[in-house]
Protein backbone atom coordinates (compact mmCIF):
# COMPACT_ATOMS: atom_id res chain seq x y z
CA UNK A 1 0.00 0.00 0.00
CA UNK A 2 1.44 3.30 -1.06
CA UNK A 3 0.85 7.00 -2.26
CA UNK A 4 2.62 8.77 -4.07
CA UNK A 5 3.22 12.44 -5.89
CA UNK A 6 3.08 10.93 -9.40
CA UNK A 7 6.48 13.39 -10.13
CA UNK A 8 9.58 11.49 -10.84
CA UNK A 9 12.74 13.71 -10.28
CA UNK A 10 16.40 13.73 -12.47
CA UNK A 11 18.36 11.30 -10.57
CA UNK A 12 20.64 8.65 -10.74
CA UNK A 13 19.60 5.05 -12.23
CA UNK A 14 19.17 3.11 -8.59
CA UNK A 15 16.93 5.82 -6.79
CA UNK A 16 14.95 6.33 -10.23
CA UNK A 17 14.10 2.70 -10.06
CA UNK A 18 12.85 2.99 -6.66
CA UNK A 19 10.85 5.73 -7.73
CA UNK A 20 9.26 4.24 -10.01
CA UNK A 21 8.58 0.98 -8.08
CA UNK A 22 6.79 3.39 -5.73
CA UNK A 23 5.17 5.02 -8.14
CA UNK A 24 3.70 1.73 -9.48
CA UNK A 25 2.96 0.38 -6.14
CA UNK A 26 0.66 3.70 -6.06
CA UNK A 27 -0.97 2.89 -9.08
CA UNK A 28 -1.85 -0.94 -8.40
CA UNK A 29 -3.19 -0.34 -4.78
CA UNK A 30 -5.40 2.85 -5.87
CA UNK A 31 -3.29 4.80 -3.68
CA UNK A 32 -4.41 3.02 -0.90
CA UNK A 33 -3.73 4.19 3.12
CA UNK A 34 -5.76 5.57 6.11
CA UNK A 35 -4.42 9.25 4.67
CA UNK A 36 -5.85 10.91 1.93
CA UNK A 37 -2.59 11.46 -0.78
CA UNK A 38 -0.63 14.37 -0.66
CA UNK A 39 -0.82 14.98 -4.20
CA UNK A 40 -4.01 15.14 -5.31
CA UNK A 41 -5.20 15.45 -9.28
CA UNK A 42 -8.55 15.28 -10.62
CA UNK A 43 -10.38 11.45 -11.23
CA UNK A 44 -7.69 10.52 -8.85
CA UNK A 45 -8.42 7.11 -6.66
CA UNK A 46 -7.88 6.42 -3.52
CA UNK A 47 -8.62 3.62 -1.39
CA UNK A 48 -9.30 4.48 2.27
CA UNK A 49 -7.68 1.45 4.44
CA UNK A 50 -9.15 2.73 7.94
CA UNK A 51 -13.04 2.99 6.49
CA UNK A 52 -12.67 0.61 3.38
CA UNK A 53 -14.17 2.90 1.26
CA UNK A 54 -13.15 3.59 -2.42
CA UNK A 55 -13.09 7.31 -3.62
CA UNK A 56 -12.53 9.42 -6.80
CA UNK A 57 -11.16 12.82 -6.72
CA UNK A 58 -13.55 14.84 -8.03
CA UNK A 59 -13.09 16.76 -11.88
CA UNK A 60 -12.54 20.25 -9.52
CA UNK A 61 -10.11 18.24 -7.29
CA UNK A 62 -11.62 19.57 -4.42
CA UNK A 63 -13.38 16.62 -2.70
CA UNK A 64 -13.46 13.29 -2.79
CA UNK A 65 -16.32 11.33 -4.27
CA UNK A 66 -17.69 7.94 -2.79
CA UNK A 67 -17.90 4.91 -5.09
CA UNK A 68 -18.06 1.76 -2.56
CA UNK A 69 -17.44 0.11 0.43
CA UNK A 70 -15.61 -2.68 0.79
CA UNK A 71 -16.55 -6.07 3.15
CA UNK A 72 -13.10 -7.40 3.61
CA UNK A 73 -14.19 -10.21 6.15
CA UNK A 74 -16.85 -11.10 3.72
CA UNK A 75 -15.31 -10.23 0.40
CA UNK A 76 -18.35 -7.78 -0.82
CA UNK A 77 -19.00 -4.60 -1.63
CA UNK A 78 -21.86 -2.15 -0.87
CA UNK A 79 -23.09 0.53 -2.63
CA UNK A 80 -25.55 2.11 -0.22
CA UNK A 81 -22.77 4.01 0.54
CA UNK A 82 -22.19 6.06 -2.89
CA UNK A 83 -23.76 7.02 -5.89
CA UNK A 84 -23.34 5.81 -9.11
CA UNK A 85 -24.42 4.87 -12.54
CA UNK A 86 -23.63 2.28 -14.51
CA UNK A 87 -25.30 0.95 -17.32
CA UNK A 88 -28.62 2.47 -17.19
CA UNK A 89 -29.08 1.29 -13.09
CA UNK A 90 -28.36 3.56 -10.57
CA UNK A 91 -27.65 3.71 -6.97
CA UNK A 92 -28.48 6.00 -4.45
CA UNK A 93 -27.45 6.14 -0.62
CA UNK A 94 -30.59 8.32 0.23
CA UNK A 95 -33.20 6.71 -1.33
CA UNK A 96 -32.91 3.83 -2.97
CA UNK A 97 -30.11 1.11 -3.53
CA UNK A 98 -31.21 0.49 -6.88
CA UNK A 99 -33.06 2.04 -9.68
CA UNK A 100 -33.43 1.50 -13.61
CA UNK A 101 -32.60 4.24 -15.80
CA UNK A 102 -36.14 5.51 -16.40
CA UNK A 103 -36.75 5.33 -12.58
CA UNK A 104 -39.76 2.84 -12.67
CA UNK A 105 -38.40 0.40 -11.26
CA UNK A 106 -36.83 0.78 -7.77
CA UNK A 107 -35.34 -1.23 -4.58
CA UNK A 108 -35.56 0.29 -1.23
CA UNK A 109 -33.59 0.06 1.89
CA UNK A 110 -36.32 0.09 4.07
CA UNK A 111 -37.38 -3.14 2.60
CA UNK A 112 -39.18 -2.79 -0.43
CA UNK A 113 -39.52 -2.58 -4.02
CA UNK A 114 -41.64 0.04 -5.89
CA UNK A 115 -43.00 -0.33 -9.67
CA UNK A 116 -43.74 3.22 -11.05
CA UNK A 117 -46.74 3.73 -13.27
CA UNK A 118 -47.12 5.13 -16.82
CA UNK A 119 -49.49 8.28 -18.03
CA UNK A 120 -52.14 5.93 -19.26
CA UNK A 121 -51.52 2.01 -16.95
CA UNK A 122 -50.66 1.73 -13.29
CA UNK A 123 -47.49 -0.52 -12.48
CA UNK A 124 -47.86 -3.89 -12.57
CA UNK A 125 -45.94 -6.85 -11.59
CA UNK A 126 -45.97 -9.78 -14.05
CA UNK A 127 -45.27 -13.46 -13.42
CA UNK A 128 -44.36 -15.49 -16.29
CA UNK A 129 -45.19 -19.39 -17.06
CA UNK A 130 -42.84 -21.97 -17.83
CA UNK A 131 -40.98 -20.81 -21.21
CA UNK A 132 -41.76 -24.61 -22.26
CA UNK A 133 -45.27 -24.00 -22.06
CA UNK A 134 -45.52 -20.72 -23.72
CA UNK A 135 -44.81 -16.88 -23.03
CA UNK A 136 -47.86 -15.93 -21.01
CA UNK A 137 -48.13 -14.12 -17.83
CA UNK A 138 -50.39 -13.51 -14.80
CA UNK A 139 -49.90 -9.74 -13.64
CA UNK A 140 -50.60 -7.43 -10.61
CA UNK A 141 -51.79 -3.84 -10.99
CA UNK A 142 -53.11 -1.27 -8.80
CA UNK A 143 -56.43 -0.04 -9.50
CA UNK A 144 -57.39 3.74 -8.84
CA UNK A 145 -56.66 4.42 -5.24
CA UNK A 146 -57.10 7.52 -3.05
CA UNK A 147 -54.65 6.29 -0.57
CA UNK A 148 -51.95 3.77 -0.48
CA UNK A 149 -52.81 0.15 0.27
CA UNK A 150 -51.02 -2.40 2.28
CA UNK A 151 -52.17 -6.36 1.91
CA UNK A 152 -50.42 -8.45 4.55
CA UNK A 153 -49.80 -11.85 3.53
CA UNK A 154 -51.37 -14.85 5.94
CA UNK A 155 -48.75 -16.26 7.82
CA UNK A 156 -49.54 -20.09 6.57
CA UNK A 157 -50.70 -21.79 3.28
CA UNK A 158 -54.11 -22.61 4.87
CA UNK A 159 -56.21 -25.41 3.91
CA UNK A 160 -58.39 -27.47 0.86
CA UNK A 161 -60.75 -25.45 -0.05
CA UNK A 162 -60.81 -22.16 1.99
CA UNK A 163 -60.54 -18.97 0.59
CA UNK A 164 -58.51 -15.09 1.11
CA UNK A 165 -60.10 -12.94 2.93
CA UNK A 166 -59.14 -9.57 4.63
CA UNK A 167 -60.03 -7.71 7.96
CA UNK A 168 -60.67 -4.42 6.11
CA UNK A 169 -56.87 -2.97 7.32
CA UNK A 170 -55.13 -5.43 4.84
CA UNK A 171 -54.60 -8.55 6.70
CA UNK A 172 -55.25 -11.23 4.49
CA UNK A 173 -56.28 -14.53 6.13
CA UNK A 174 -57.72 -18.15 5.11
CA UNK A 175 -61.62 -18.48 5.78
CA UNK A 176 -64.02 -21.29 5.51
CA UNK A 177 -66.46 -20.58 2.51
CA UNK A 178 -69.70 -19.53 4.33
CA UNK A 179 -67.69 -18.59 7.51
CA UNK A 180 -69.49 -15.24 6.90
CA UNK A 181 -72.67 -15.68 8.47
CA UNK A 182 -74.62 -18.12 11.02
CA UNK A 183 -75.56 -21.60 10.64
CA UNK A 184 -79.29 -22.00 8.27
CA UNK A 185 -78.64 -18.39 6.94
CA UNK A 186 -78.96 -17.44 3.54
CA UNK A 187 -75.99 -14.57 2.47
CA UNK A 188 -76.26 -11.78 0.76
CA UNK A 189 -74.53 -8.80 -0.12
CA UNK A 190 -75.88 -6.00 2.13
CA UNK A 191 -73.87 -2.78 1.27
CA UNK A 192 -70.41 -4.76 0.54
CA UNK A 193 -71.15 -6.74 4.10
CA UNK A 194 -72.54 -10.37 4.27
CA UNK A 195 -76.08 -9.88 5.56
CA UNK A 196 -77.98 -12.95 6.65
CA UNK A 197 -81.81 -14.05 6.37
CA UNK A 198 -82.45 -16.83 9.25
CA UNK A 199 -84.11 -19.91 7.83
CA UNK A 200 -88.29 -20.12 8.49
CA UNK A 201 -89.99 -22.71 9.06
CA UNK A 202 -91.43 -25.41 7.00
CA UNK A 203 -93.92 -24.11 4.50
CA UNK A 204 -92.71 -20.49 4.59
CA UNK A 205 -91.76 -18.70 1.82
CA UNK A 206 -89.07 -15.48 0.96
CA UNK A 207 -90.82 -11.93 0.54
CA UNK A 208 -89.73 -8.55 0.81
CA UNK A 209 -91.48 -5.51 1.69
CA UNK A 210 -88.84 -3.71 -0.27
CA UNK A 211 -86.92 -2.98 2.45
CA UNK A 212 -85.94 -6.12 4.32
CA UNK A 213 -86.38 -9.94 3.44
CA UNK A 214 -87.78 -12.65 5.47
CA UNK A 215 -89.38 -15.80 5.74
CA UNK A 216 -92.85 -15.46 5.89
CA UNK A 217 -96.36 -18.02 5.57
CA UNK A 218 -97.57 -17.84 1.84
CA UNK A 219 -100.43 -15.55 1.10
CA UNK A 220 -103.72 -17.53 0.97
CA UNK A 221 -101.60 -20.62 1.66
CA UNK A 222 -101.80 -23.34 3.79
CA UNK A 223 -102.52 -22.35 7.75
CA UNK A 224 -100.65 -24.04 10.67
CA UNK A 225 -103.34 -25.57 12.97
CA UNK A 226 -101.93 -25.72 16.67
CA UNK A 227 -103.38 -28.16 19.03
CA UNK A 228 -106.38 -27.33 21.14
CA UNK A 229 -106.18 -23.75 23.16
CA UNK A 230 -108.39 -24.01 26.81
CA UNK A 231 -106.53 -20.59 28.14
CA UNK A 232 -105.34 -17.34 26.96
CA UNK A 233 -102.31 -17.09 24.31
CA UNK A 234 -100.70 -14.77 22.07
CA UNK A 235 -101.48 -15.57 18.38
CA UNK A 236 -99.15 -16.16 15.89
CA UNK A 237 -99.77 -14.88 12.12
CA UNK A 238 -99.81 -17.70 9.99
CA UNK A 239 -101.62 -20.10 12.76
CA UNK A 240 -104.84 -21.46 13.37
CA UNK A 241 -106.39 -22.07 17.15
CA UNK A 242 -109.19 -24.50 18.50
CA UNK A 243 -110.65 -22.80 21.26
CA UNK A 244 -112.12 -25.08 24.07
CA UNK A 245 -114.07 -22.40 26.15
CA UNK A 246 -116.06 -25.50 28.39
CA UNK A 247 -114.13 -25.00 31.48
CA UNK A 248 -114.28 -21.04 31.00
CA UNK A 249 -114.07 -17.96 28.84
CA UNK A 250 -110.47 -16.77 27.78
CA UNK A 251 -108.15 -14.24 25.60
CA UNK A 252 -106.67 -14.56 22.50
CA UNK A 253 -104.57 -12.04 22.22
CA UNK A 254 -103.57 -10.65 18.20
CA UNK A 255 -99.50 -10.59 17.21
CA UNK A 256 -98.39 -6.77 18.61
CA UNK A 257 -96.52 -6.35 15.36
CA UNK A 258 -98.41 -7.86 12.35
CA UNK A 259 -97.49 -7.25 8.78
CA UNK A 260 -100.31 -6.75 5.49
CA UNK A 261 -101.77 -10.15 4.90
CA UNK A 262 -100.94 -12.24 8.51
CA UNK A 263 -103.38 -14.51 9.19
CA UNK A 264 -105.13 -15.89 12.27
CA UNK A 265 -107.90 -18.50 12.31
CA UNK A 266 -110.26 -19.22 15.26
CA UNK A 267 -112.43 -22.45 15.42
CA UNK A 268 -115.19 -23.38 18.22
CA UNK A 269 -113.94 -26.30 19.58
CA UNK A 270 -116.06 -27.75 21.41
CA UNK A 271 -119.29 -25.35 20.70
CA UNK A 272 -119.27 -23.24 23.72
CA UNK A 273 -118.63 -19.59 22.68
CA UNK A 274 -122.14 -19.07 23.21
CA UNK A 275 -121.76 -19.78 26.93
CA UNK A 276 -118.37 -19.43 27.16
CA UNK A 277 -117.19 -16.16 25.04
CA UNK A 278 -114.14 -16.44 23.46
CA UNK A 279 -112.66 -12.47 22.95
CA UNK A 280 -110.21 -11.49 20.49
CA UNK A 281 -107.93 -8.91 21.91
CA UNK A 282 -106.91 -6.41 19.79
CA UNK A 283 -103.58 -5.71 21.33
CA UNK A 284 -103.31 -1.79 19.72
CA UNK A 285 -104.32 -2.88 16.71
CA UNK A 286 -108.13 -2.01 15.32
CA UNK A 287 -110.81 -4.93 14.53
CA UNK A 288 -113.00 -4.71 11.94
CA UNK A 289 -112.06 -1.05 11.94
CA UNK A 290 -113.10 -0.45 15.63
CA UNK A 291 -110.45 0.07 18.52
CA UNK A 292 -111.80 -2.48 20.41
CA UNK A 293 -111.76 -6.06 21.25
CA UNK A 294 -113.78 -8.39 19.43
CA UNK A 295 -116.31 -10.91 21.62
CA UNK A 296 -117.27 -14.29 19.56
CA UNK A 297 -120.55 -15.34 21.34
CA UNK A 298 -121.87 -17.56 18.03
CA UNK A 299 -121.98 -21.33 19.04
CA UNK A 300 -119.54 -23.37 16.29
CA UNK A 301 -117.95 -19.80 14.69
CA UNK A 302 -115.10 -20.11 12.76
CA UNK A 303 -113.29 -17.03 11.08
CA UNK A 304 -110.04 -16.17 9.96
CA UNK A 305 -108.92 -12.69 10.48
CA UNK A 306 -106.15 -11.06 8.65
CA UNK A 307 -104.62 -7.48 9.14
CA UNK A 308 -104.65 -4.96 6.40
CA UNK A 309 -103.17 -1.77 7.56
CA UNK A 310 -103.29 0.59 10.52
CA UNK A 311 -106.50 2.19 9.83
CA UNK A 312 -108.75 -0.98 9.59
CA UNK A 313 -106.64 -3.00 11.37
CA UNK A 314 -107.58 -6.75 11.27
CA UNK A 315 -110.46 -7.96 9.02
CA UNK A 316 -112.87 -10.83 9.12
CA UNK A 317 -111.73 -12.86 5.79
CA UNK A 318 -114.64 -15.74 6.39
CA UNK A 319 -117.28 -16.45 8.86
Amino acid sequence: MATHDYVIANQGFPSFRSDLNSVLQAVVSNNSGASEPSTKYAYQMWYETDTNIWKMRNADNDDWIPLATFNQTNNTVNFTDSSATVAGISTSASTTVMTLANGSVAINPAGFVSVGGAATQAGEIRFLEDTDNGSNYIALRAGTIGTNVTLTLPTAAGSNGQFLKTDGSGNLSFADAGAGGSDKQIQFNNSGAFGGITMGSNGQVLSTNGTTASFTDPAGGGTDWQAVKTSGFTAVGGEGYFCNTTSAAFTVTLPSSPSIGDEVAIVDYAGTFDSNNLTVGRNSKNIQGSASDLTVATERAGFTLVFTDNTQGWLIKNN
